[in-house]
């Protein structure tokens, strides 16, 4: 990707060859969240504000690395959570903002659980249109997040993002590198002094408080040049 260039106006900068354009004037937590839930806001590539810094990413998505183990996660916890009627999961491109952390992001995997949403804990917020039952951010915090690991977010999400989620009162952080021959899951839980990684048994499951259920990501099949992956959980 080219370096980020300033246009000959001052109005924009512009991000080639991938065309996206950032407006002037976004130097705070108020003003990306106004532009990324306006219509303006790029479809594509990730785009987050963690802690005064705006990140975008827009490399494509490593399928075997990435993507396979973030929709096993997702596939899971869907039944774990949303078939059980505790709360939804949501995969990509749903907005987490949260002003006391400093933090706008689309985490890979984000759990909400309806108890957190009455508890006050964390608010839909509506689309500009008012439209009932259009929402187009989370404001607050979330029970779960899941960030897969990918050549260009290593300190990103090992630290920066492992900071700012704290901050946010994020639950349960997970971090997934399915980069190497061995899968990891570092399963991070809130304590007052930060994130606490649990710690896992001999069979290599941690405990979720969040899920209710110990788990462990594993490598399910390599065929075709795709590689499968599940998320094991036993009570």
């Amino acid at each position: 990707m080219e370096p980020m260039e300033d246009s000959v106006n001052g109005s924009v900068i512009a991000l080639l060859p991938e065309g996206v354009e950032i407006p002037a004037g976004i130097r705070d937590l108020a003003s990306f969240r106004a532009w990324a839930t306006s219509d303006s806001f790029p479809e594509g590539g990730r785009i987050d504000w963690v802690g005064g810094r705006m990140e975008v990413d827009m490399s494509p998505e490593d399928l075997n690395a990435h993507g396979t183990p973030k929709s096993a996660i997702a596939t899971q916890m869907g039944i774990l959570i949303q078939e059980a009627d505790r709360g939804a999961v949501f995969i990509d491109r749903a907005r987490l903002s949260c002003p006391e952390a400093d933090l706008s992001v689309e985490p890979d995997v984000l759990v909400l659980l309806f108890s957190t949403l009455k508890s006050g804990k964390a608010r839909m917020i509506p689309r500009a249109s008012g439209e009932k039952g259009r929402y187009i951010e989370i404001e607050g915090t979330a029970d779960l997040v899941v960030e897969c690991v990918s050549d260009a977010s290593v300190q990103k999400d090992r630290k920066r993002l492992r900071d700012r989620y704290h901050r946010a009162g994020v639950r349960e952080y997970w971090i997934v590198d399915a980069r190497g021959e061995s899968v990891e899951l570092q399963l991070l839980v809130h304590r007052a002094a930060g994130y606490e990684p649990a710690a896992a048994d001999a069979e290599g499951f941690a405990p979720s408080q969040v899920l209710e259920r110990r788990v462990r990501l594993v490598r399910r099949l390599q065929e075709a040049g795709l590689t499968i992956y599940r998320l094991e959980e036993v009570e």
